[in-house]
């Protein structure tokens, strides 16, 4: 009974989780905080009465823009559409079969009439709804509930709803890779539980989450990033608990030669990063003064009188806190780079995946060093020419076999009644992978031939012929 009530715990909202609104084929992802307005679909409401209800319930915006779970239909259609005519020719779409208006419309909504309810009215007053087919019939009020009907479907995240959310909303910040290629790479990548895992990735975090997620917070995963931090929006999307992000190391990808030189020196590079956040500090000096001078006389009158009390200028203070907040993040920061780098110098991780906007070639001959043989890699570009170039370096330089590079291609269908047909809209493609095995390369010396007693064959002399 115990378990049973923590699974039921697991899938239940609770304040402070991230979730996905669903509301038709459009998603977005926020974090149930109590008391924020959120607005999704030019509909706005708060979350707060969704805390408790189990994930996948979909409810209705109330009044005041609360949410109450909506009730569960009987029909899927209401009553009165059971009469349909034959064909669709004689019907002219002129504007005037509807006998309500836009402010009969608005009327209704301010009565606090539901969106079943504005739809059956706009059945009941369309002249030319009987004449319809069943099939059009079906189309029109799909159509007016998609428009009238308020409803909000709360999801769990997970790399296939958050991989759909970005690949409809904003497929440009995860290099218009599609919910169906994420699943190839994490299948090819062979990601598991208790495996050590390398990742580059410029997909916003959605494929170091992905990774996150399939491994279930038991083994290491290794995120190497360009520029001055990972980042981390599609990692945060995800929800996970703590012990999930204890599993999870940064590397810097530009010190990833002077790692395999081994001349990696973090402090020299902290050393560095010190003075910067100091040049940082002295530029922003000006701006807190000025800050300080438009505060009111009362608070400037307190700040005199607290320096008097102590005998210490409340600049300096500040200036001191914000000194010792700098050095204890520059430590953590020097401690996490030299616990990744610890776990690179083993050169034994499980597995590497590539999902960049950046050529691949020098990212996949750089990081594959650091892999075990017989590890599985793969590789994601949105286009075939640079993982071209890769494949044919790979092949001339060895240490892999198995190198394919494939595309993917995938179709949706409506499956209805006499309906089934391919969606006309459909993705385009869902970009390319290369994929391979490493293997050991041993550079021993070749063997020395064997002396034997016989000698040599001579070879026989040509004649030279003149003439």
């Amino acid at each position: 009974m115990a378990d049973n009530g923590e699974e039921d715990h697991e899938h239940r909202i609770k304040e402070g989780d991230h979730v996905v609104l669903k509301r038709g084929g459009i998603f977005k992802a926020v974090q149930i905080q109590p008391k924020k307005k959120l607005i999704f679909e030019k509909q706005w409401f708060f979350l707060d009465k969704a805390v408790g209800h189990l994930y996948g319930t979909a409810f209705e915006i109330a009044s005041g823009g609360e949410l109450q779970p909506q009730a569960a239909k009987n029909t899927e259609n209401p009553p009165d559409t059971k009469e349909a005519g034959t064909d669709n020719r004689n019907i002219v779409d002129d504007g005037k079969s509807q006998k309500l208006t836009q402010d009969d419309i608005e009327t209704l909504k301010e009565q606090g009439l539901k969106g079943q309810e504005i739809v059956q009215q706009l059945i009941e007053n369309s002249s030319t709804f009987r004449d319809k087919t069943g099939y059009a019939q079906d189309k029109y009020i799909k159509k007016k509930k998609k428009k009238y009907e308020n409803t909000v479907e709360i999801l769990k995240p997970s790399c296939r709803i958050l991989a759909m959310m970005y690949h409809g909303r904003e497929p440009g910040k995860i290099c218009h890779l599609r919910y169906d290629t994420l699943a190839q790479v994490l299948t090819l990548a062979n990601i598991h539980a208790g495996s050590k895992v390398l990742v580059f990735e410029t997909c916003a975090g959605l494929v170091l989450g992905s990774v996150m997620e399939r491994m279930g917070g038991y083994g290491s995963v290794i995120n190497m990033y360009a520029g001055v931090g990972p980042v981390r929006m599609g990692v945060e999307s995800f929800g996970f608990p703590a012990h999930f992000h204890e599993t999870l190391t940064d590397f810097p990808i530009c010190n990833v030669n002077a790692l395999l030189k081994g001349n990696l020196d973090t402090a020299a590079k902290d050393a560095t990063a010190d003075e910067k956040l100091l040049q940082l500090a002295e530029e922003e000096e000006p701006n807190l003064r000025e800050a300080e001078q438009q505060d009111s006389p009362s608070e400037q009158n307190m700040d005199s009188n607290t320096a008097e009390d102590v005998g210490q200028d409340p600049e300096e203070k500040r200036r001191e806190a914000k000194a010792q907040e700098k050095k204890m993040k520059l430590e953590e920061k020097r401690k996490k780079l030299a616990a990744a780098a610890a776990l690179l110098e083993d050169r034994d991780a499980d597995g590497l995946v590539i999902a960049s906007r950046f050529h691949p070639c020098p990212v996949v001959l750089g990081l594959l060093k650091f892999l075990s043989p017989s590890r599985p890699f793969v590789v994601y570009s949105q286009y075939k020419e640079p993982l071209i170039e890769c494949f044919t370096k790979l092949k001339e330089q060895g240490g892999t076999v198995n190198l394919r590079l494939t595309d993917t291609w995938t179709r949706h269908y409506q499956v209805l009644p006499n309906r089934t047909h391919p969606v006309l809209q459909m993705s385009g493609g869902g970009g390319y992978l290369l994929s391979g095995t490493t293997i050991a390369t041993h550079t021993s010396k070749p063997a020395a031939p064997q002396q034997t007693d016989e000698p040599a064959p001579k070879r026989p002399k040509l004649e030279n012929t003149e003439g």
